[in-house]
Parts: structure tokens; C-alpha cells; sequence
């Protein structure tokens, strides 16, 4: 197939890159500065000669969107809403126009879209969306009218020829440098992979092995629309997530952090703290009832898997810079 992937020079984009591209399929990213061999530059927001490669694909797969790991100030949140919105609407827009368009687009989306809660899970069907708890900051709310926003664009795109789905994707782990798991190695490497803030609140995860096959099953279940949480089946509070973590690297002890060393931490990384105190707790329902077999749907058993790989590459893991 040629799958086109807007957006896909970044962790996530990276992964499925190496493994369609394996898998004989061809690869085009579109990207705003185009360096590479089979990368189309694109600004996200006009058309252009980008969309020639989008007329005649097979699959559109957009991950396009300024990285969460910044400080959510006005500006940084702005951007968010912009990049994602924009250029969810232009895609939509060259798959509009091609004479031969795509039959399925899968959207990224995020599982921030859910509420920040410890009750329960989050599905596709009884799962709440966030925005409107009272006891989490402000702007907590405006990452989830992104999310909705996000997944809007795309539904109002008028594209009847071409399936759509719509990625509630969960952390993507991989052991490749300066990606999420990379980060939470190298704390827990340096003795900090303690609970946070207690370590009630519940991650949700999805190995990029996992990630792909689901992107491969996505992409040939025909019967399949709409939203669709990729989240390992078994989220699990911080404590115990960093718990794992730390035992699959052999470090006995992590660490605690109080909300507010999390605050300190967060700026001095400069990212944001939501990504460590907000409860996500979010697990995948449809992909379960659509009979996709996890392959890591257990946390300590993926974690030791990405530590052995890391390990083989010489122990080389993104420790936070100071």
C-alpha cells in the first residue's frame, strides 16, 4: 500500500514509519522542513503540491500537531488547538479533492479527551469526557476541548468515499531516545521514579508494538469508524506503574514527589504537569470487542521487554537534562 502520513517526523511517526516500511509498504511523510528520502514538505494549514501524494494512497494517517511536551502557557496551548485543527482541516480537504482518495484516514487523537478520574475506566461507550471536574486546574478543561476539536475537524470533513477513524491514543512506549518511555527510564535510572503526588492517578500506555498492530487491524477492519481508544487493557496507578518500571531496570528505590516538586520538576524539564497528575484511566473497548489479541497487555511484562531492548543498545536512555 502507500500510506501517507502527515505529520510524521516525530516519536510516534517514527515507529510506524520503520514498521510499514518493513512491512513493504510505502511510506510518505509530510513534513514542514523535508530532509529525507520520501519526506514531502507541507506547511499544515494550505493546500499544495503535498496533496498530490494524497490523491492515489491507500491510507492517510495524520499525526500532525505541536508536541504536548511543552508548558502549557496561552500561547503553547493556542498552538495546540491551531496545529491539530488546521491541518486535521486541510487533509480532510485534500482527500475532498483527489480524484482517487484514500479508503481509510486515521486521525490521531489522545485519551486526554476522557475525564480526570480513579472510579472507573474509560471506553469508547461509557467512558466520560473531561472538562468539567472541579477539582483540576483550568486549563486541564482546555486540553480536552483540543481533543474534541481535533476529532471534529476530522468528522466534518466531507470525505464519503474514505473511512474514518479517530486514535485515542494512550503513551506510545518505545525504547527510541527522547521519547516518553526514555524520559520515565532516565528518572527512575537517577533514583526519582517515585509515586507523584501520592501515585493514585492511573496511567494508560500502549506498547508501539501493539501500536502498530492496531494500526494494521485498523486499517483493514472496514466495519470499524469513529472514535477508538489505543490503550493497553490494564492502566494502572503511578505508583505501581513506576513500581515496575523500576524493577524491570533494577533500582530498588524511587523517589517520592509531592505536587508541587512535580510543579518544579515539570518546569524545569519544561513540560507540564498535567502529563504526571492527571488520572488517565483509559482502557480499549472497542478494539477488545473487535477481538484485536494485545500482545502487552500487562505493564510489567512490557516494561521488562523495552528495558531488555535498551539495555542491547548499550543502556543509552534520555536522562532529563538539569
Amino acid at each position: 500500500m502507500k500510506i501517507v502520513i502527515p505529520g510524521g517526523t516525530g516519536q510516534v511517526g517514527a515507529v510506524l514509519k520503520r514498521a510499514l516500511a518493513d512491512a513493504g509498504h510505502e511510506v510518505v511523510i509530510l513534513t514542514r522542513h523535508a530532509r529525507r528520502e520520501g519526506e514531502v514538505q507541507w506547511d499544515g494549514r494550505t493546500l499544495g503540491p503535498w496533496a498530490a501524494e494524497v490523491d492515489g494512497s491507500d491510507v492517510v494517517i495524520n499525526l500532525a500537531g505541536r508536541s504536548v511536551s511543552c508548558r502549557y502557557t496561552a500561547a503553547n496551548l493556542q498552538e495546540m488547538m491551531d496545529s491539530r485543527v488546521d491541518s486535521t482541516r486541510v487533509v480532510g480537504a485534500a482527500i475532498a479533492d483527489a480524484v482517487r482518495p484514500p479508503r481509510v484516514w486515521l486521525q490521531m487523537s489522545t485519551a486526554t479527551v476522557y475525564s480526570h478520574r480513579f472510579d472507573a475506566p474509560n471506553d469508547e461507550v461509557t467512558g466520560v469526557i473531561g472538562g468539567t471536574e472541579q477539582c483540576v486546574p483550568n486549563y486541564w478543561a482546555y486540553s480536552v476541548e483540543i481533543a474534541k476539536a481535533w476529532e471534529q475537524a476530522q468528522q466534518q470533513a466531507e470525505t464519503p468515499a474514505t473511512r474514518k477513524v479517530a486514535l485515542r491514543a494512550a503513551m506510545v512506549m518505545s525504547p527510541d531516545p527522547g521519547g516518553v518511555f526514555a524520559v520515565l527510564l532516565g528518572l527512575a535510572r537517577l533514583g526519582l521514579g517515585g509515586p507523584v503526588a501520592g501515585g493514585a492517578q492511573y496511567v494508560s500506555w500502549i506498547h508501539e508494538h501493539d501500536f502498530v498492530r492496531a494500526v494494521e487491524f485498523l486499517i483493514d477492519r472496514e466495519d470499524i469508524t469513529g472514535p477508538v481508544n489505543l490503550a493497553a487493557p490494564h492502566p494502572l496507578p503511578q505508583r505501581a506503574f513506576m513500581r515496575a518500571l523500576r524493577s524491570a531496570w533494577g533500582v530498588p528505590v524511587g523517589l517520592p514527589a509531592t505536587k508541587w516538586m512535580a510543579e518544579l520538576g515539570a518546569f524545569a524539564l519544561r513540560t507540564d504537569s498535567e502529563l504526571l497528575l492527571k488520572s488517565r484511566r483509559v482502557v480499549p473497548g472497542r478494539m477488545v470487542q473487535a477481538g484485536f489479541d494485545f500482545q502487552y497487555a500487562h505493564w510489567p511484562q512490557a516494561a521488562d521487554e523495552l528495558v531488555l531492548r535498551v539495555r542491547e543498545r548499550g543502556g543509552r536512555g534520555s536522562v532529563p537534562r538539569r
